[in-house]
């Protein structure tokens, strides 16, 4: 063999070695890719699914590899990769444009108090800096409730619908307006959590309902059916009736089929709208370097106005509690 003809040999060995590499780092991108924008939520994919911002940000990596490789076809395929989850992804960073309501503005915080363990002082401490008007907590206990009223809440929110419980079951509904038609509904998923609700009346508005969201946890293969059962039940958006705020932990993503459908009945999610969609509320866990996820939210009746909305810590909880500034239609 000419010195040539190995060089050659040697060459083409390379190249597909290189093209090999290029597809082999390709093929997982394509593959959530295909996933997400099938909605194929089942199983353990639930989980994996949450993490698509990291895989979207993740997927240029592939691209530069190919690129540089000079492999053409894998080059394009992961083109496409990137682009189809940059734009399911990105919208999340990008502030939309908002109905023009008229009415009073009001302030929602809710914050899942991990079974009582979250900080009083420090949730009292928001709601009066932030002057907060609505509250919706999540894994609320007597003892959480007793301690918010001992350090100031029942002076700041009045009012309110509340079902402490032991453990992680409890939900609470606290405004600074009057409450009137509360209840609790309980979930049907396996950790039956409840959910306060209560239809609030805000000078200058039509009322609202508010409910504190929190359908179960996928954090098992057997759980996700409870997840699914009660992301289907969470009441939608009545866009033709009353205004209706779900706020809570809702242990779902933007990338969850279930939450979209749920938006799709006529909610907006508050901090996607302001362009706070890929902020953490969520992670890590027990210590685990789990990259933080958005599980919780703020969902709003698409005829109101989202002025802004903020992630803020609460020492003692695994979650972060959410605050959206939102502008209500003039009643």
């Amino acid at each position: 063999m000419t010195t040539g003809a190995a060089e050659r040999t040697t060459g083409s060995r390379a190249g597909r070695s290189g093209a090999a590499l290029c597809w082999a780092a390709v093929a997982p991108g394509v593959a959530w890719a295909a996933l997400r924008l099938a909605g194929l939520d089942h199983g353990p994919l639930v989980q994996l699914l949450a993490f698509t911002p990291y895989v979207a940000a993740g997927s240029l990596l592939p691209l530069v590899l190919a690129l540089a490789l000079r492999c053409r076809w894998p080059a394009v395929v992961a083109a496409v990769v990137t682009t189809a989850l940059v734009a399911v992804v990105a919208p999340r960073a990008l502030p939309a444009g908002q109905p023009s309501a008229a009415g009073p503005t009001v302030r929602v915080l809710t914050a899942n108090l991990l079974a009582g363990a979250a900080d009083a002082r420090a949730l009292v401490d928001l709601v009066e800096r932030h002057r907060v008007d609505v509250l919706t907590v999540q894994e609320f206990t007597p003892g959480a409730g007793a301690e918010l009223d001992r350090l100031g809440l029942d002076r700041l929110l009045p009012h309110r619908h509340l079902d402490p419980q032991p453990g992680t079951v409890g939900s609470g509904l606290y405004a600074r307006f009057p409450v009137d038609e509360g209840g609790v509904r309980r979930n049907r998923g396996g950790w039956g959590f409840d959910q306060a609700y209560g239809t609030v009346t805000v000078p200058g508005a039509p009322p609202v309902r508010v409910e504190s969201a929190h359908p179960a946890a996928p954090y098992a293969v057997d759980q996700v059916g409870h997840w699914r059962t009660d992301l289907a039940a969470q009441p939608p958006a009545t866009p033709d009736g009353p205004l209706r705020i779900l706020a809570g932990d809702f242990n779902a993503t933007l990338d969850h089929a279930p939450l979209r459908a749920l938006l799709a009945t006529g909610y907006v999610d508050a901090a996607d709208e302001v362009g706070a969609g890929l902020t953490g509320t969520w992670g890590p866990y027990d210590g685990d370097p789990i990259p933080p996820v958005t599980i919780d939210h703020v969902l709003v009746d698409r005829r109101i106005a989202v002025r802004a909305v903020a992630v803020h810590r609460v020492p003692g909880s695994d979650h972060r509690a959410v605050l959206a500034e939102l502008r209500l239609p003039a009643g």
